[in-house]
């Protein structure tokens, strides 16, 4: 999953900055995308299948049918994660990175790590396409995106800014632009992790290692009051002391979904709302599955790492759709 901690290298930095003033990347508004995925997906790159998974998905509830991975071309034998789908199902957005065993701070170079776009035609996705988030000068690896009446949010770690962040762009004129840094009061006194807002845009939910928490990350929310964010409270019911996070709020407001450890790795949690107040989270899907996202229909979208060995070798993007 996309880290949220990430720090770039000082000397990457100018490394990247002589790249893309040479021009080879995108120009001075939000460019066209040179590289393609398979471009950059090393020969010995393999596409790991359900049949050869030594640690698939597993359902623990009825409902859904059983997780399957999204056939091409959304998956490839790189890294597919950390979706994002829109309600109505027809807009999917993932991180991608060609080899999962290249170094973040090498990522920021390859010409295509970074948020990909695809778009559902006739029932099927279509060629995903770069979502670029950066200018010519400005060197970014974006990622945890949350698409929302027009702005994408999303974390990036940013020339000119220390770590990693969390921005605002806005859709205009068939592309995302003026990004913004969210500011202080979401960064450095929440300590904001990934987030979901609730479709009203009056309740804001994150996870963060922030003080007051049961241990790992926690899940907070927070109310917007007359255009400003409230002190975060703590989910005391969600949370566990194990890692709490990457929530996911179903449009009706009426289902919290979110990523917890289960017995050594990802799993997928749902906690529902009853009378106002979420109550104890069920186990939904279980072993390397994390980062849930869901459309109006209640399709489950997650990420799913395949592991050997005890090393990742890729990620896909898994989808359980609703009986």
């Amino acid at each position: 999953m996309f880290n949220p901690k990430m720090k770039p290298h000082a000397s990457l930095i100018l490394l990247v900055f002589l790249v893309y003033t040479l021009g080879c990347l995108c120009g001075e508004e939000p460019g066209v995308q040179v590289l393609t995925r398979a471009e950059t997906i090393p020969s010995d790159a393999v596409k790991y299948t359900p049949e050869r998974d030594e640690h698939p998905p597993i359902l623990h509830v009825d409902g859904w049918e059983n997780p399957v991975p999204l056939a091409p071309p959304v998956n490839t034998a790189g890294a597919e994660d950390s979706a994002f789908v829109t309600p109505d199902g027809n807009t999917l957005y993932f991180f991608f990175t060609p080899d999962v065993r290249v170094p973040v701070d090498k990522q920021v170079i390859d010409g295509v790590t970074g948020i990909w776009v695809s778009k559902k035609v006739n029932g099927a996705w279509s060629e995903p396409e770069r979502v670029i988030l950066h200018y010519k000068d400005k060197l970014s690896l974006d990622g945890c995106e949350f698409v929302q009446n027009g702005v994408i949010w999303f974390c990036s770690a940013r020339e000119g800014y220390t770590g990693v962040n969390f921005f605002r762009a806005y859709w205009r004129d068939g592309a995302w632009r003026d990004y913004e840094y969210v500011g202080d009061r979401l960064m450095k006194e929440f300590e904001m992790g990934e987030l979901h807002i609730s479709s009203d845009g009056s309740e804001l939910y994150f996870h963060s290692p922030r003080a007051g928490g049961k241990g790992g990350y926690d899940l907070w929310t927070s109310k917007k009051v007359e255009g400003v964010w409230t002190d975060p409270v703590n989910l005391e019911v969600v949370n566990s002391p194990d890692t709490d996070g990457w929530p996911y709020l179903t449009s009706d407001g009426g289902e919290l979904w979110f990523t917890r450890t289960y017995l050594g790795s990802p799993a997928i949690f749902r906690s529902t709302r009853v009378n106002g107040e979420f109550q104890e989270p069920e186990l939904i899907v279980s072993q390397f599955a994390g980062e849930p996202t869901l459309d109006d229909a209640g399709n489950l979208y997650f990420t799913h790492h395949y592991y050997k060995n005890g090393e990742m070798q890729e990620a896909d993007i898994y989808v359980a759709y609703k009986k």
